[in-house]
C-alpha cells in the first residue's frame, strides 16, 4: 500500500478535528478526499505529510512510518497545501533551482525544464513569482511537488483560481501523472472528483462516512423528481405519494416546490403527474435528476 492509516486521531484542545480515521491507498489510485469546511481533510493530510502529529493512530506513507521515518517520508511525497507558500521574490526557475538543490535532484537543470514544460509555465520562466496570476502561482506550487518525482502526491485544492481553460490542463496533467503516481486529491468541485479520481473518501465531522470507487457510486439507482405546484401543498397529502410509491425521501423546497427521492431506475415522473391529477393539483414544472457525487456528498454532509 502506498498510504496506510490506522485509527488515527487529532484533537486541538477540546475540538476532535479527526476521530479513529483509518483508510488504505493502493499504488496508482487517484482518491478523492472530500468533505465540508472543517471536516478535517486539511489535517489529514498535513498528518501524512509530517507537519502534525496525531494524538492517536499510526500512519504509513510508501512503508516509512510518519512518526519515526519522517525524512524518509518527506522525501518520497509531493505536497501542494492550500495555502501554497511561495517565494514572491523568486523568479519562477530560480525558486525551482532552489528546490532542486533541496531535494538533492542529480541533473537539476534536465528536470527543472521537463517540470516547466509539464506544468505550462514555459512563458513565464522570466517572471517573479509575485508577478504572477493566482492560477499561475497555484502551477508552480504543482512543479515544485512534482521536481522530485514523489511516488505518492498530496494535492490540498490543487485548481484554486484556475481558469476553465486551465482546469483541463492541470486535470490532463494530474492524470497523466496519476499513471505512474499515488494521488490523494482535495477539492470541493465534484466535477474534478469525477473527472479525474478513480475512488472516493468523504470525511465528515472528522469521521469516514463513504468509502468507495465512484464506478460504484455512479451506479447508484436513486433518483429525485423536483416538483411545482401552484399553490401549497400540505404535507398529509403529499405523504400519499409515500404510501402509494415508496417515496424514500419528501423535502420542502422554497416555494412550492418539493424534491421527492426513490429507489429506482424506473423513471417516476409520470408516477408524480398521475398523483397530481388524481388529487386535482396543478403542476408547475416537474424535473428529474439521477443521484450523483453531489447529492450523495450533500447526504452525507448535510446537517
Amino acid at each position: 500500500m502506498s498510504i496506510e492509516v490506522q485509527n488515527i486521531s487529532k484533537n486541538y484542545g477540546s475540538q476532535k478535528a479527526l476521530d479513529k480515521i483509518s483508510f488504505s491507498i493502493k499504488s496508482g489510485e487517484i482518491v478523492g478526499f472530500l468533505g465540508p469546511n472543517g471536516a478535517g481533510k486539511s489535517t489529514m493530510m498535513r498528518i501524512l505529510t509530517t507537519y502534525l502529529n496525531p494524538n492517536e493512530g499510526s500512519a504509513a506513507v510508501n512503508g516509512h512510518d510518519i512518526l519515526t521515518a519522517q525524512k524518509e517520508v518527506q522525501e518520497s511525497i509531493g505536497y501542494l497545501p492550500e495555502s501554497n507558500p511561495l517565494y514572491p521574490e523568486m523568479y519562477v526557475r530560480e525558486y525551482l533551482d532552489f528546490s532542486a538543490g533541496v531535494y538533492h535532484i542529480k541533473d537539476a537543470k534536465n528536470r527543472i525544464t521537463q517540470v516547466i514544460e509539464e506544468t505550462g509555465l514555459t512563458s513565464h520562466i522570466g517572471k517573479k513569482i509575485s508577478q504572477l496570476s493566482k492560477g499561475y502561482k497555484q502551477r508552480v506550487g504543482l512543479a515544485n511537488a512534482l521536481l522530485h518525482q514523489p511516488k505518492v502526491l498530496i494535492l490540498d485544492e490543487p485548481t484554486t483560481g484556475l481558469d476553465p481553460n486551465q482546469l483541463v490542463e492541470i486535470r490532463q496533467l494530474i492524470k497523466k501523472v496519476g499513471a505512474h503516481t499515488t494521488i490523494l486529491l482535495s477539492t470541493h468541485i465534484m466535477q474534478e472528483v469525477e473527472a479525474m479520481c478513480d475512488r472516493v473518501i468523504i470525511i465528515n465531522k472528522g469521521k469516514i462516512v463513504a468509502d468507495d470507487y465512484l464506478k460504484n457510486l455512479k451506479s447508484d439507482a436513486a433518483q429525485v423528481i423536483e416538483v411545482e405546484f401552484d399553490y401549497k401543498v400540505e404535507q398529509e397529502l403529499l405523504n400519499r405519494i409515500t404510501k402509494v410509491r415508496e417515496v424514500t425521501d419528501l423535502v420542502k423546497e422554497p416555494g412550492f416546490t418539493y424534491s421527492l427521492r426513490f429507489e429506482t431506475q424506473e423513471d417516476m415522473r409520470s408516477a408524480v403527474f398521475d398523483f397530481a391529477h388524481d388529487n386535482e393539483l396543478k403542476i408547475l414544472s416537474l424535473n428529474k435528476r439521477n443521484k450523483n457525487l453531489e447529492t450523495m456528498f450533500q447526504e452525507l454532509t448535510g446537517e
